[in-house]
């Protein structure tokens, strides 16, 4: 790539460069601004870095162009955590590396050292993740002979340990602690009576809700980043879902909704509400009701296992949930109980002593 610095009348540096872009066409172009003749250069001779092909790069320099790529695919709220487990976790170790010079072993280095710092084990593995993902890109687009990832291994795991949950009557207390606030207490009950996510539960309106069929249509999702307001699209294309509510949860959104100021089709149900004022009043109804703590998204998990305790199958469950897999289902909300336990050891001893099995 060929390039000249020359300085501008007002004392900064501009540099201009000939490349072949990733089509193959040659151009010509040129960057003003630049306070040094030596930054200009740098500048540049990363943009090679960049245009190249050549897996020697910095890791740095990679990065940006599998982010520029992944910008264009990936939900907002979906890039920014990429950018913050970059910024905190991999840059540091490896930004200056040359990817080809990134092995195995050094990867088990800095494994052992955010292993050290205690990060939960979800989280050490969405860690890994994002590294392994990048270094896969440049196996696939970059001819990186192989991802030194997948000889290092993993760490941390991808489910967390199963999550408390309320019981209905653990519900009930909470609820009647917190009945002073009409849109957190309504909130409350559409997340327990329903199993929704919390985002999709901030981004409902008025037009998603039918008062007389008792449905309601879960096809967006709401979550507050940088101090904006960021409706998307729902977590997976399998949590696009229509719910069937009973009719005392149906009651109680009329009443509610009968309160709104002014509502329209497209108005939001709990307009100018975060996750952030859930994760609050929860915190407060906890402490008034005494219950035991969980998180707001626990009472997706406190749903799932109520339905499983009333019977339904994880079929029923996970399209209620917006699953693809039943095995989600499974594994991550339907936790087996005591009194469960205690229902097949005593159908197993009805068995045992050749008396009728009454289910």
């Amino acid at each position: 790539m060929a390039s000249s610095a020359k300085r501008d009348p007002n004392g900064t540096w501009r540099i201009q460069y000939r490349f072949t872009d990733w089509t193959g066409k040659k151009r010509k172009s040129q960057k003003r601004g630049f306070k040094t003749k030596k930054e200009a250069e740098e500048w540049v001779a990363h943009f090679k870095y960049q245009q190249s092909s050549d897996p020697s790069m910095p890791l740095r320099d990679f990065w940006k162009i599998y982010m520029e790529d992944m910008g264009k695919r990936l939900k907002e709220t979906t890039i920014e955590n990429k950018e913050h487990i970059w910024r905190c976790k991999i840059e540091p170790y490896f930004g200056d590396l040359p990817i080809n010079e990134i092995t195995p072993s050094r990867i088990r280095r800095w494994q052992s050292e955010m292993i050290e710092k205690g990060f939960k084990p979800t989280y050490l593995k969405s860690i890994n993740s994002q590294l392994s993902a990048v270094m896969n890109y440049a196996v696939r687009f970059y001819d990186l002979r192989s991802n030194p990832c997948m000889k290092a291994g993993s760490m941390g795991k991808g489910r967390a340990d199963a999550r408390p949950y309320w019981t209905l009557e653990e519900f009930n207390k909470f609820s009647d602690s917190i009945s002073n606030k009409h849109e957190a207490w309504m909130g409350f009950q559409i997340l327990f009576w329903t199993g929704i996510r919390v985002g999709e539960l901030l981004a409902l309106k008025v037009e998603d809700i039918d008062l007389e069929t008792g449905l309601i249509r879960i096809d967006e999702s709401y979550t507050r980043l940088k101090s904006k307001d960021i409706i998307s699209s729902p977590k997976t294309e399998n949590s696009i879902r229509t719910i069937v509510i009973h009719e005392e949860l149906t009651e109680e959104l009329r009443e509610y909704m009968a309160h709104l100021y002014r509502p329209r089709p497209a108005s939001r149900l709990f307009p100018e509400k975060t996750k952030r004022f859930f994760e609050h009043e929860m915190e407060r109804g906890i402490e008034l009701s005494g219950v035991k703590k969980i998180t707001v998204h626990c009472l997706r998990h406190s749903h799932a296992s109520m339905l499983v305790e009333m019977g339904f199958s994880p079929i029923e469950i996970a399209k209620r949930l917006g699953h693809g897999k039943v095995t989600t289902t499974i594994e991550t909300y339907c936790h087996p109980s005591m009194d469960g336990q205690k229902k097949i050891a005593d159908r197993l001893g009805r068995k045992d002593r050749g008396e009728e099995d009454a289910v």
